[in-house]
């Protein structure tokens, strides 16, 4: 997991993103209309991200039909989170 989330934050295009969409799911459901507008960033960016969290199981969504899918950390992410935050901690005394 350690490994995945280093690549999927720190070694690709898009990283901070991905980190600052984790971030937002860890304290509460949203979907991606409500997240786009939450973090400032286009419909198409969030798409994309939360699509590439959600194939490598970092993220889950309900199958509402109605307002969208609603999208929240997977349960492997919930029990993971720290290695999440050990490596944000990590990445930000870098970049000081």
């Amino acid at each position: 997991m350690k490994r995945l989330l280093w690549w999927l934050i720190a070694g690709s295009r898009g990283g901070k993103n991905r980190a600052r969409i984790i971030e937002a799911l860890y304290e509460r459901p949203y979907n991606v209309n409500q997240l786009s507008v939450e973090l400032d960033l286009d419909y198409k960016t969030v798409k994309h991200h939360m699509d590439i969290l959600k194939s490598h199981d970092i993220i889950s969504s309900s199958d509402e039909k109605r307002y969208g899918s609603m999208y929240f950390l997977s349960n492997r992410m919930e029990e993971k989170y720290y290695i999440f935050q050990e490596i944000l901690s990590k990445m930000r005394k870098k970049s000081q």
